[in-house]
C-alpha cells in the first residue's frame, strides 16, 4: 500500500514542517481526505488540541522547539491515523520543555482511542507513558510486555546496567496527611508511604521501587525510621555470574518487587523460591509520577 493511503500518524524526531508554511498551513498539508471548506478550520481544532490555538499563522522559525513538535504532532493526527508513531520526539528540547511534552502526550494517549508507539533511549519516557514496552538491543527485541510485568524481570542485564533494575506499577493516593509530609499509596499488595510533594489526593499515581533500596528481613522489624514493611512471598532468585549481587523477586499481592542484595545475604538467609519474606522500602526512595505529570520524587 503507498505511504499516502496508510492510516499511520508520524512525528518525526527532527519534525520535518514546511519552512514557509504557517502552523496551520503544515497541519492543513494532511487533510487531504477532507473536502477543502473544512481544512481550515480542522487545522484550526487540532492546535487548539496541542494549546497552540494562538500560533496559527507563525511559521516554524518563529516558534519554540515544544511547539514544533506540538505542530508536527497536530499533523500526524489530521490524518486520522490507526496508529500514531513517535520517533524520538522529546530528543529536540530541553528538560522543562520535555516534561510539558510528556504531559501533552499522556493527555493524548488517555483520550484517543489508538495505540501510540513511541521510540526513545531514555528512561524517563518509559516509566513516564509507557503501558507496554519492547526492548531492543543490536536490533533484535530481547524482551517484550506490559510495562509492570516487564520491569520486575530480574534477568535483564541491560536494564541492570542502564538504568538499574526497579519494579514499576500503578497505584492511587488515596489519603494525604500534610501533618506528616506523607501520602498513603494504594496498590494490589497494600499500602505505601511516601512523601507527600505535588502528590494530589485520588490521583492515579504511577511507582517505582529501585531494586537497591529494598532491604529483604525474614521478619517484621520494629523501631525503624523506614514507613513500608511488606510481607511478601520469593518468587524468583537470579544470579548472573557477571555481577557480584543477587536479584530476588518478591511477589507482594500481585506486585513483584526486585531486590538486589549480596551472596552473602542469600546464604544467611537461606533465600529460596517460596520463601516468606518482608520487603523494607525507605519513603524517600519511591519514585513518582503522578497522573497531572508533576514529578513527586525524593532521591534518598
Amino acid at each position: 500500500m503507498p505511504a499516502y493511503r496508510r492510516a499511520v500518524g508520524f512525528v518525526f524526531q527532527d519534525y520535518a514542517l514546511f519552512p514557509h508554511l504557517t502552523a496551520a498551513g503544515n497541519v492543513t498539508t494532511a487533510l487531504g481526505h477532507r473536502p477543502r471548506a473544512e481544512r481550515h478550520e480542522r487545522a484550526n481544532a487540532l492546535l487548539k488540541l496541542v494549546h497552540l490555538g494562538g500560533h496559527s499563522d507563525k511559521k516554524p522559525h518563529e516558534l519554540s522547539g515544544g511547539e514544533r513538535q506540538r505542530v508536527a504532532l497536530a499533523r500526524a493526527l489530521a490524518r486520522e491515523p490507526a496508529v500514531l508513531l513517535l520517533d524520538e520526539p522529546f530528543a529536540a528540547v530541553d528538560r522543562s520543555v520535555r516534561n510539558r511534552l510528556q504531559n501533552e502526550i499522556d493527555s493524548l494517549r488517555r483520550t484517543l482511542d489508538i495505540p501510540l508507539i513511541l521510540v526513545t533511549h531514555d528512561f524517563e519516557d518509559v516509566v513516564r507513558l509507557a503501558t507496554h514496552v519492547l526492548i531492543l538491543e543490536g536490533g533484535h527485541g530481547v524482551a517484550c510486555g506490559p510495562i509492570s510485568t516487564l520491569m520486575s524481570r530480574p534477568d535483564l542485564p541491560w536494564l541492570r546496567e542502564a538504568v538499574g533494575l526497579g519494579s514499576v506499577f500503578n497505584a492511587t493516593a488515596t489519603t494525604v496527611h500534610r501533618d506528616r509530609g506523607l501520602v498513603e499509596l494504594t496498590f494490589n499488595g497494600g499500602i505505601l508511604l511516601a512523601p507527600a510533594r505535588h502528590v494530589p489526593a485520588n490521583a492515579p499515581v504511577r511507582v517505582r521501587v529501585p531494586a537497591r533500596e529494598v532491604v529483604l528481613a525474614t521478619s517484621a522489624p520494629a523501631g525503624l525510621s523506614l514507613h513500608n514493611v511488606l510481607p511478601g512471598v520469593v518468587t524468583a532468585v537470579h544470579v548472573d555470574p557477571a555481577f557480584e549481587t543477587v536479584v530476588v523477586q518478591l511477589t507482594v499481592g500481585d506486585v513483584a518487587l526486585l531486590s538486589e542484595v549480596t551472596r552473602d545475604a542469600v546464604g544467611r538467609l537461606h533465600i529460596d523460591i517460596g520463601q516468606r519474606l518482608h520487603a523494607l522500602i525507605k519513603s524517600v526512595s519511591l519514585e513518582l509520577v503522578a497522573s497531572n505529570g508533576s514529578q513527586a520524587e525524593e532521591d534518598g
